[in-house]
């Protein structure tokens, strides 16, 4: 019923920037929260900013690294979410997420968590 597409992710050199971007389509009726995630190897799946639809304002929050680096976009006429990233360590190399909670047109009582299937982003001289 819904679909989170990301774009965007690839091979960048340190200090570099690279622009995330996930569409959601589908049945939607409401989208309450897009965020970001990530997962390097060996490791835990992390957030990395979130962007919540609160009286109608789009509050954003970010994970301490990607505080003054990272900023998260949304584009609510087209249900899409950007993430910029500027400044790339190679430790932002890992797969990243976009996670959106969306309640469709058939259950507008209900929102379910719904996950793209993730974007390399890679880090590395």
């Amino acid at each position: 019923q819904v679909q989170l597409v990301e774009s965007g992710g690839g091979l960048v050199q340190p200090g570099e920037s690279l622009r995330l971007s996930c569409a959601a389509s589908g049945s939607i009726y409401e989208i309450y929260r897009m965020a970001w995630y990530r997962q390097a190897p060996g490791k835990q799946r992390e957030l990395v900013a979130e962007s919540l639809s609160y009286g109608g304002k789009d509050i954003a929050n970010y994970a301490d690294f990607a505080k003054g680096r990272f900023a998260i976009s949304r584009d609510n006429p087209t249900d899409t979410v950007h993430l910029q990233m500027n400044s790339l360590k190679p430790e932002d190399t890992a797969v990243y997420y976009c996670n959106a909670r969306i309640a469709t047109r058939q259950e507008t009582w209900r929102a379910d968590e719904y996950w793209g299937q993730g974007t390399q982003v890679t880090v590395s001289s």
